[in-house]
């Protein structure tokens, strides 16, 4: 891995109440990669990016993102700096439309012409949202909440993307057109992806990293072409 990754964990635990979800987490995001953070549900995957977006207070350690310390910046100053969350479960607004979901990711940004420009660019790398731009989000398809909610995170320009399980819930076709828009935004834009993913398998194709929680703790990480012949990880995650 580089020396000056773009995104640094470094030994950050997290609680939630009484109950330790982390345990000295340390993990790096060199810019320009997608890396893949893998396990069970419950091992912690989402609270990891949770507390780099400070939806939840990490306690001790540090996160460090383009040589800065974000550990104590509010969400909306993360955000600010190039780092978005997209959140699972698809949770875009329902009752507003394609096009009002997709201005509320801009809502920080004050260049109404650069603003409808990147509309206009998010529509065109997503088809169906520009043809249902009026429409509710409740009237979108799963697949295409999923795209919302990718599209509405790069309304804010985002340097680096927290994707949190972009496949859950979706039909084996749908999550082939998601995962080729993650490579694109990756590839052609130079996008950074910390993906957290159900679908291991898929996850290690598309990432050059990856790493491994289990109970909260990192327990194995490696290039993940490395990871997928590793024996361990064959039989946990990829049933063979």
């Amino acid at each position: 891995m580089p020396e000056t990754p773009f995104l640094q964990v470094r030994g950050v635990s997290a609680f939630y109440g009484a109950i330790q979800a982390l345990h000295d987490i340390s993990l790096d995001v060199p810019q320009g990669s997608i890396v893949a953070l893998l396990g069970s549900n419950g091992a912690g995957k989402s609270t990891t990016l949770n507390a780099v977006s400070r939806l939840i207070e990490a306690s001790g350690g540090d996160i460090v993102f383009d040589g800065g310390s974000i550990r104590r910046l509010h969400s909306d100053e993360i955000v600010r700096r190039g780092l978005v969350q997209v959140p699972e479960g698809r949770q875009v607004f329902k009752d507003m439309s394609v096009r009002e979901n997709l201005e509320l990711g801009a809502f920080l940004r004050r260049g109404r012409r650069e603003v409808a420009e990147d509309f206009e660019r998010v529509c065109t790398m997503f088809p169906r949202l520009g043809e249902r731009a009026e429409q509710r989000a409740s009237t979108l398809s799963g697949g295409e909440q999923q795209m919302l909610a990718i599209a509405r995170a790069l309304m804010a320009r985002p340097r680096m993307i927290l994707l949190d399980e972009p496949s859950m819930g979706l039909s084996p076709l749908l999550v082939e057109q998601i995962f080729e828009i993650i490579q694109r935004l990756n590839r052609e834009q130079g996008l950074t992806i910390l993906l957290v993913e159900q679908d291991v398998r898929l996850a290690l194709q598309i990432s050059s990293y990856a790493y491994i929680l289990e109970n909260g703790e990192i327990s194995l990480h490696g290039p993940s072409d490395q990871l997928s012949n590793d024996p361990a990880v064959r039989r946990a995650y990829l049933g063979m």
